[in-house]
């Protein structure tokens, strides 16, 4: 009843501000018919509170998307979907092929389908690329899907190691992260442009993963830069939201400096 609560209050917020729907069990049948919907799985707060343990598995989860990213139980590293395979990248940087029977504490997918391509001919790093396309995009209110593809001059990713209870918070865990740099790698971006309102459910603004092309390495993006790419964007106005059913989620409180903790994790 207390997850139940939350999903209420989380839903009449987002839909008083914005008109945006999140959608609870009750309207499984309607989301299972359409395609164009932001799926995900927790919360951004959960996860850097260290609640790395989920109740969705990737059997499941690939009925809702074939495109996006998240992690993996006990935060096993990064995971990244891209035209419908699901990838897990460990600490080491190496892609592995993910077993449908394993489980997520956190993922955001979605059937992607195009809405809008752009070539970018000019030579942009992480920052560059992310007012680059706040100055694309028609509004700053709606969930953006974001494939960019092409070679990349440069990529800085990082995965983390797989951790074991106690859990220690997300911030934490980052401090020991494996970073993974590619010079002049041709490959695939995959993420989310999340709006500002969904701070402590998401990432707000900008997430992105990476796996090279011929899906063998890859990692969350640190910093990049790039040139000549093609970037694909799927707009989308429907979001939906599955919390956790169990003890630790909750008694989980909220974290009151999400914000700088969001920070902290994306460096």
């Amino acid at each position: 009843m207390l997850g139940f609560r939350y999903f209420l209050a989380a839903s009449a917020i987002i839909a008083l501000i914005t008109g945006v729907t999140i959608y609870s069990n009750l309207y499984s049948q309607d989301i299972d018919n359409h395609e164009d919907v932001v799926y995900q799985t927790s919360t951004i707060n959960a996860l850097i509170e260290g609640i790395y343990d989920g109740d969705i598995s990737f059997e499941e989860l690939r009925k809702h998307g074939d495109f996006g990213l998240g992690t993996f139980n006990q935060l096993d590293g990064e995971m990244i979907a891209l035209d419908g395979d699901f990838y897990q990248i460990k600490s080491n940087g190496v892609a592995y092929i993910v077993d449908e029977s394993m489980h997520t504490p956190f993922s955001v997918v979605t059937f992607f389908e195009s809405d809008d391509e752009i070539i970018l001919r000019k030579s942009t790093n992480y920052s560059e690329l992310e007012h680059y396309l706040d100055d694309l995009l028609p509004t700053e209110n709606i969930f953006y899907a974001i494939k960019i593809e092409g070679t990349f001059d440069y990529i800085k990713a990082r995965s983390v190691p797989r951790q074991y209870k106690p859990y220690s918070n997300l911030t934490i865990v980052v401090q020991n992260q494996s970073v993974f740099e590619f010079n002049e790698v041709k490959g695939t971006i995959v993420g989310f442009r999340t709006p500002q309102y969904v701070s402590g459910i998401n990432v707000p603004g900008y997430h992105f993963h990476f796996i090279t092309e011929d899906r063998q390495a890859g990692g969350h993006i640190l910093e990049c830069e790039l040139d000549n790419v093609t970037i694909i964007i799927d707009y989308t106005s429907d979001f939906y939201l599955v919390l956790p059913e169990n003890k630790e989620f909750y008694e989980l409180e909220s974290a009151k400096e999400i914000q700088k903790d969001i920070e902290t994790i994306e460096k």
